[in-house]
């Protein structure tokens, strides 16, 4: 029929592995290598966690350890050969957080790592944590969603998904999954396994978290990696196993089975962001 969308499947991969903090080169080398492994496994996707090219730690973040992060003018350059390569040769994109120097401030900014060897800067975290404010940016305003293999996928960093708001405008631009690079430390997941089945629940999407590994500040991070369907259930998920990765099938059909039956979205009264708003 004229006007339906064709059904589409994108086999998505949440990775996570202990970063070396502060050795951009090792972790790029780490994450080619997830790469492969995901590509093994079937997945055209592999989303990697927070500050996966630093670490999630604040050693890694001291402006004498950030000179070696990448920088916005500087996207595809050799530090990035690797990954690239890895990309290339597997047809797998990756989707990368690392802090990026900009002229304007550092920023936690997923990258997007194309087949074709390209590299992009996708969308900054938004909500930056107060404990992260003395190293980071916040981005500007708007919603990120870009298609990978005909599947739209909302993007978010770590604390943007405590905010219902930020996935509400994701699902209402059009996004059929929304995709969080974090880094959740120990004692401190309600932010996974309470808001990240609400965020998928209320918008009719998938929900697909990669979570950070080692340690912030001497304080373990939880791993804990997991795709939930558009209901909230985990249908993939491990641990806190180092390169382990939770795979799934993001499936356009079950999202219109299930927007069909659950309408929280279509029915959302009020605006979806803040825009507008009184």
């Amino acid at each position: 029929m004229a006007g339906l969308r064709p059904v589409t499947r994108l086999v998505v991969a949440a990775g996570q592995a202990v970063p070396v903090p502060g050795d951009v080169a090792a972790n790029v080398a780490r994450a080619a290598d997830l790469a492969r492994q995901a590509a093994a496994r079937g997945a055209r996707l592999l989303v990697l966690p927070e500050a996966f090219l630093t670490g999630y730690d604040p050693a890694a973040f001291a402006p004498d350890a950030l000179a070696a992060a990448p920088h916005e003018g500087d996207l595809a350059g050799a530090w990035a050969e690797p990954l690239r390569t890895a990309a290339g040769e597997t047809g797998v994109s990756v989707l990368v957080c690392t802090p990026l120097r900009r002229a304007e401030g550092t920023t936690l900014t997923l990258l997007l790592v194309s087949p074709d060897g390209s590299v992009e800067a996708v969308y900054d975290k938004q909500h930056v944590d107060r404990s992260e404010a003395e190293w980071f940016r916040a981005g500007g305003p708007g919603t990120a969603v870009l298609e990978v293999d005909g599947v739209r996928l909302g993007l978010a960093v770590c604390y943007d998904s405590r905010f219902p708001e930020h996935a509400a405008a994701a699902a209402a631009a059009g996004a059929d999954a929304y995709v969080v690079s974090a880094a959740y430390l120990e004692g401190s997941t309600l932010g996974r396994d309470v808001a990240l089945p609400a965020r998928a629940l209320d918008n009719g999407v998938y929900v697909v978290v990669a979570g950070a590994l080692g340690a912030c500040g001497g304080v373990p991070l939880t791993g804990g990696s997991a795709v939930l369907d558009p209901e909230g259930r985990r249908i993939a998920g491990v641990a806190d196993d180092d390169g382990a990765m939770a795979l799934a099938v993001l499936d356009t059909e079950v999202l219109a089975e299930v927007r069909a039956r659950q309408t929280m979205a279509a029915d959302r009264l009020l605006p979806a962001s803040g825009d507008g708003a009184a």
